[in-house]
């Protein structure tokens, strides 16, 4: 008997080019590239496979043997997918025709042939329509699924891909860390992401919980290092980052990362801290 299919169809919302940030940290991340098996799932990718198609693009540069399955609740994203999928294996496509890419009807419970495990779970925006409290099962029942090492990446961003923000938690289903990240040309103030954080933080950004200090200490650095401005966006971002450092935070990674425009930091510097109101 089939498992029954967990969780509530997205809104279906995709773009192209929509989540380049996201596809640049996975293919970056341990967990791809010292896979066993590099079996990455792309789930709840929307009404258009190209999210999926994108991402093995980008990761086959990285690992030639990768393999990105596609899930979604909705049987007729499927269909639709699967024949983007005939379009790109004719050739009928910018995409490689031996692009290795599926799709197949799932949720949460990440149903796959035989005993495979995925190194890779990436759900974004796909929690943004479930109440925070529900958020714990959901990464619970999702990194569940991974194999030794793997991890689930989950977050939103915004419908251009402009500003993104993702949490990664490996099997144990606590977050490891939390990443921002931003397109730095024309960017106006880095608390601009407050309105695509993950769901677990996206009602946190009010006075007495830490995500909300890290964004208006973030934002006091970027403004402190506007004269920067002058030598680019980069070098600001650079010296804001140099400035939370300063400030205590614990940020990770290096500044071939934040030239990107990055930031990551241990999930426990920004995990909420107190129970909303009326929960």
């Amino acid at each position: 008997m089939a498992p029954s299919l967990l969780g509530h169809p997205t809104r279906g919302t995709t773009g192209t080019n929509r989540l380049r940030r996201n596809d640049r940290w996975i293919a970056a991340s341990a967990a791809l590239r010292t896979a066993d098996d590099p079996l990455v799932i792309d789930l709840g990718y929307g009404a258009s496979g190209v999210t999926a198609f994108e991402l093995a693009a980008r990761l086959i540069r990285v690992r030639p043997d990768v393999e990105v399955v596609g899930f979604e609740l909705d049987p007729e994203r499927v269909a639709t997918a699967r024949a983007q999928l005939e379009d790109v294996r004719a050739g009928r496509s910018t995409f490689s025709p031996g692009l290795p890419v599926s799709f197949a009807r799932g949720g949460f419970e990440v149903p796959l042939d035989g005993h495979r495990r995925p190194a890779v779970i990436r759900a974004m925006n796909v929690l943004r329509q479930y109440d925070e409290p529900d958020v714990p099962a959901a990464w619970a029942s999702m990194a569940a699924r991974l194999a030794p090492g793997g991890l689930l990446f989950e977050g939103t961003c915004d419908e251009i891909g402009r500003i993104a923000s993702w949490v990664d938690v490996p099997a144990a289903g606590r977050p490891l860390h939390f990443t921002i990240s931003f397109r730095l040309a024309g960017l106006e103030r880095p608390s601009i992401v407050a309105e695509r954080l993950p769901k677990a933080l996206i009602h946190r950004n009010v006075p007495g919980e830490r995500v909300h200090e890290l964004l208006v200490d973030l934002d006091g650095e970027w403004e402190r290092a506007a004269p920067l401005s002058t030598f680019g966006a980069k070098q600001r971002f650079l010296a804001a980052v140099a400035g939370l450092r300063a400030r205590g935070w614990p940020v990770l990674g290096d500044r071939r990362r934040w030239r990107l425009g990055e930031l990551t930091l241990p999930w426990d510097a920004v995990a909420p801290s107190q129970a909303l109101r009326g929960s």
